[in-house]
């Protein structure tokens, strides 16, 4: 349990008391602030601790934004501080810091957690401050400014704020009209009973993977069960998001299970309408596997831009200052978010296909909506890095290096021949294209020599920092270049199992992309040297797939692609839960993200 101490002249009939237990607190009482730093060192120190003003009025929902968010060491509200066990030094030394001065700042501010804030903001200390809006949170200094002060908690609805406020800020037109308006009370239907963020996105993983082998069936009940139950699924994944912010349970955990839930989710439910086309004498996996790639390269495009622009300076454009302009507009903002086929919107599309068409048609239209999308945000991607003039940090080009993921093979290309080719992005595209030339010319040994030059053209890309204009674009071309490649090669083969084979490769592989993103979104890094060169690299998997396609049958091509797909899986796997449920993991919440 948590410890808060009341500071301050107690005010008969105030609440307080019993809203701090409400919230989970074990309250205790200083009589003055030399009691209050004695009560902060005997509460035991693995326990989050707060100081609040005795004489504090607000709403219950203020006390538990300001004390209860376990995201921040240090937080705080008008009249209450709050301290995690790793902010409790920090708390403890300006506290004994205020007693040694008699309280020095006393005659400006009375109150001993307003004091305490104020002191570790002169320490430069991040004091994490939630964003209240109509909430009251308030020390009054008179009866008549208590008077009003409580006026004003009874004329806002707090449960109301608090509802409203579990929804995203920012989010798709289909999520925000057709989903938000009852999920939040079904995350607070959990909430009261006890369920955990953790858990609705378990059954929300469940619920999708139910509809996939609905959908594996190959029948009409089949294809209408899945898509209701991918819809279902969808209300599961906001609620366990809006849950999270409903109850202030946050996890690193629960961000790891959200965030790579969403794609195994969806390309499950891809292999699913692959293999319930297939029941029907109809073979779309190659349709499935595009679905994938260009689905991961879309999300690959967003990640490399975000990471290279976040910090930069002078990062301004006349592109960004029309969408700016543009967001706001009512009606534009909402059909912008929809025709970038946000998560919502897709899911709503891929579901009432299902259940309406086939698989077929089903993955034409969501290559058709997906490419237009990725076209879209490229291209005026593409436009805001051309008209900006912006400097980019040694972090950013580390982040994108690391995204890039050139294995053991590039790094001994790059220091056999030392000397850069070009601009890093010219010399990826070059690659890329021979690749590409490569693996349509017809020739048996052609993608081996591609993927030579492509491994070269990898080393050579990363000779220099990647703070070009359009260096942010190398990651998304080592993603295509890579998961096309097994796709092309997989398709050549022309057996039953190949495309299976290559869609399971992919996945293993996107997944470690995705793990990856999120560790350095975590402030984390990539993932470790070993497990990047356990698993070759973009380019060493690109050549070990080139030489197996060329020196196999097709049938013993489709045996080492699913012996490669476990291998890489078991990898990454084992590592990134490994890394995920350790102590030192990052806690990544995608506020806004339409995925």
């Amino acid at each position: 349990m948590s410890t808060a101490i009341l500071t301050g002249q107690p005010v008969p009939g105030s609440s307080i008391e019993g809203d701090l237990r409400s919230l989970g607190f074990d309250v205790r009482v200083a009589v003055d602030a030399a009691d209050a730093e004695r009560l902060v060192a005997e509460a035991p120190c693995e326990q989050r601790v707060a100081l609040v003003d005795a004489r504090f009025v607000g709403h219950v929902h203020a006390l538990r934004l300001g004390l209860t968010d376990p995201r921040f060491p240090l937080a705080a509200v008008p009249g209450a501080v709050t301290a995690q066990p790793e902010g409790r030094v920090t708390l403890t030394r300006a506290l004994a810091r205020d007693n040694s001065a008699g309280g020095g700042t006393a005659l400006a501010v009375d109150s001993l957690p307003d004091r305490i804030v104020t002191a570790l903001a002169d320490d430069g200390a991040e004091v994490y401050r939630p964003e209240l809006g109509s909430l009251v949170a308030a020390v009054p200094a008179d009866p008549q400014a208590r008077n009003e002060a409580r006026q004003a908690v009874a004329d806002v609805d707090d449960e109301a704020v608090r509802l409203k406020s579990a929804v995203k800020s920012r989010d798709g037109f289909f999520t925000t009209h057709f989903i938000s308006p009852y999920s939040r009370y079904l995350a607070r239907w959990c909430a009261r009973r006890g369920l955990t963020p953790n858990q609705v996105t378990t059954a929300s993983l469940i619920t999708a993977l139910i509809a996939a082998a609905c959908a594996a069936t190959g029948t009409r009940g089949g294809f209408i069960a899945a898509g209701v139950l991918l819809i279902a699924s969808f209300v599961l994944d906001c609620t366990d998001g809006q849950l999270a912010r409903y109850s202030l349970q946050y996890s690193t955990l629960g961000a790891w299970l959200d965030a790579t839930f969403d794609r195994a989710k969806e390309y499950a439910y891809y292999a699913g309408l692959a293999l319930g086309a297939a029941r029907g004498g109809d073979d779309v996996w190659a349709l499935a596997l595009g679905a994938m790639i260009l689905q991961t390269c879309r999300h690959v495009v967003d990640f490399s831009f975000n990471e290279a622009n976040h910090d930069a300076t002078a990062n301004t454009s006349p592109t960004a200052a029309l969408s700016d302009k543009l967001d706001s507009v009512g009606w534009t903002v909402w059909v912008r978010r929809m025709i970038v086929l946000p998560i919502g919107e897709r899911w709503a599309m891929i579901a009432v296909l299902t259940a309406a068409t086939t698989p077929r048609i089903t993955f034409y239209a969501l290559l058709i909506g997906c490419a237009f999308a990725a076209t879209y945000t490229t291209a005026g991607r593409v436009l805001r890095s051309l008209t900006r003039k912006a400097q980019r940090t040694d972090r950013a080009a580390q982040a994108l290096a690391d995204l890039a993921d050139n294995g053991p093979l590039a790094g001994l290309l790059a220091r056999v021949a030392r000397a850069p080719l070009g601009a890093p992005f010219l010399v990826a595209l070059a690659g890329t294209a021979v690749l590409v030339a490569a693996l349509i010319s017809g020739v048996t040994w052609a993608p081996v020599a591609g993927a030579v030059v492509y491994a070269i053209a990898a080393a050579q890309a990363l000779y220099r920092p990647l703070k070009g204009a359009l260096d942010w674009l190398v990651p998304p071309l080592f993603r295509a270049a890579e998961y096309g490649t097994v796709l092309i090669l997989a398709a050549k083969a022309d057996v039953n199992g190949a495309l299976p084979a290559a869609f399971g490769l992919v996945a293993a592989v996107a997944y470690h992309h995705y793990d990856t993103v999120y560790r350095i979104r975590g402030n984390a890094g990539a993932p470790p040297a070993w497990l990047v060169r356990a698993i070759g690299g973009h380019e060493g998997r690109t050549l070990l797939v080139t030489v197996l396609a060329a020196l196999l049958t097709a049938s013993q091509f489709t045996v080492a692609l699913t012996v490669l797909a476990v291998a890489v899986a078991l990898l990454v796997l084992v590592e990134s839960i490994r890394f995920w449920v350790s102590a030192g993991a990052p806690a990544v919440h995608d506020e806004g993200e339409p995925a």
